[in-house]
């Protein structure tokens, strides 16, 4: 990275100043990040932290990836924006090269996440009126519980988490929670009004939480054998976090629709998609879904150069090969004050031990250490580094964690 960057407030300052003016909905960590670039960033004073969330994996590729940044850049100079009332030259091209990394029909490109979430749930719904039969506003979607899929009020109507819930109701009807990871229940909640069970391959806010083997195929051939759609949401797992371009390929899994984003947009711009079969996205007709900034020509560009990184297949290589090495240290952790831990390529829950302190804590002390994590629930903080972190950064980041949970 170049020179400090300058400003006139330090970090306790500004932190300060956000007090009064911004809505209090999150709770940071007190690092005020100036700076980035790979696998770090700098505070406004000009202190260096590893990051290991990566923004919980819209930063697959670290920050400010040089491919990412120049398509970007290009963009820029040509056009930003035409709405979807226009079309406009990047999108078809995003949209072909990213059914072909998915194995899908055809793309529904949308900003947010919590946007494709959204989107998907109004596919379902319209291809079980207009393909399945199901009587109108009769259909019902069944979703996992511990499960975080955004928090628009639909999406926390089908939250257990009552921190998201609580003082949003009245709730849209029309969802069906079962446990995650077990299919007996699964089978007991789908019916004849059943559109689609959505549920996330690998529970990330919950701590990371990875089902047993088979459950994912379970799921597939329960939803083709009960006439329902499976819908995957990739949001967090997919696009090469896990070692594969989507984690559902871990049990060769194809689902009806696959739900994109945070990576998608390469930690520039806000990049979601959902992807699917045609005869599943085909049911939308002009006018009854859509997105003013959806498609736009910068997404587009930014989008179409991320699903060049991964066309090669080093970033799902390295995330499987660096993966190896993360469960190894944390391994090595395990009654040295962590209690259990869950990882799938580069991305791990950690139980750390709850006399050493909450997750919050952990993390505050990490960050006091020149490394960035943040917690989840209790005493479980979660790891995401990017992609692109070095064997020596990874190491690093594990004996400071060590340090930590020892000294």
């Amino acid at each position: 990275m170049t020179a400090p960057a300058r400003t006139d407030r330090g970090s306790e300052e500004l932190i300060r100043a956000e007090e009064p003016v911004l809505a209090h909905n999150y709770r940071p960590l007190p690092v005020v990040v100036a700076r980035a670039e790979g696998a770090w960033v700098e505070d406004v004073e000009g202190r260096r932290y590893l990051d290991m969330l990566a923004g919980y994996s819209a930063l697959n590729f670290g920050h400010r990836h040089p491919a990412l940044i120049e398509a970007a850049h290009r963009q820029l100079d040509r056009l930003t924006l035409t709405s979807r009332a226009f079309h406009n030259d990047r999108l078809a091209g995003f949209a072909e090269r990213l059914a072909a990394l998915t194995g899908t029909d055809m793309v529904l490109p949308m900003n947010t996440g919590a946007e494709a979430v959204e989107s998907g749930i109004k596919v379902a719904r319209k291809w079980a009126y207009d393909v399945k039969g199901v009587p109108a506003d009769r259909a019902t979607i069944v979703v996992a519980a511990d499960n975080f899929h955004g928090r628009t009020t639909t999406i926390v109507s089908f939250s257990t988490d009552e921190t998201a819930r609580g003082g949003f109701g009245p709730f849209t009807p029309g969802f069906r929670i079962v446990p995650y990871n077990d299919l007996a229940a699964l089978e007991a909640a789908v019916d004849e009004t059943t559109a689609a069970v959505l549920i996330e391959p690998i529970q990330g806010e919950a701590g990371v939480l990875i089902p047993d083997d088979g459950y994912l195929a379970g799921v597939r051939e329960l939803t083709r054998r009960k006439g329902c759609l499976f819908v995957a949401d990739e949001i967090q797992s997919g696009l090469g976090r896990t070692g594969h371009t989507l984690a559902v390929e871990h049990e060769s899994v194809v689902p009806d629709v696959v739900l994109l984003g945070k990576a998608l947009g390469g930690g520039i711009v806000p990049v979601s998609a959902v992807v699917g079969s045609r005869e599943v996205l085909g049911v939308l007709h002009p006018g009854e879904h859509g997105s003013t900034f959806g498609g736009n020509p910068l997404a587009a560009a930014v989008g179409t150069a991320v699903v060049e990184l991964l066309e090669t297949g080093e970033f799902q290589r390295r995330a499987a090969e660096l993966g190896a090495v993360l469960r190894e240290g944390l391994a090595g952790l395990v009654g040295r004050g962590v209690v259990g831990f869950r990882a799938r390529g580069l991305w791990a829950g950690v139980d750390v031990d709850p006399a050493l302190g909450s997750g919050r804590e952990i993390s505050e002390r990490l960050m006091r250490e020149g490394i960035l994590v943040k917690d989840t629930h209790g005493s479980t903080i979660r790891l995401a580094p990017p992609l692109t972190v070095t064997p020596e950064e990874l190491a690093g980041a594990l004996g400071t964690l060590e340090k930590v949970l020892t000294s």
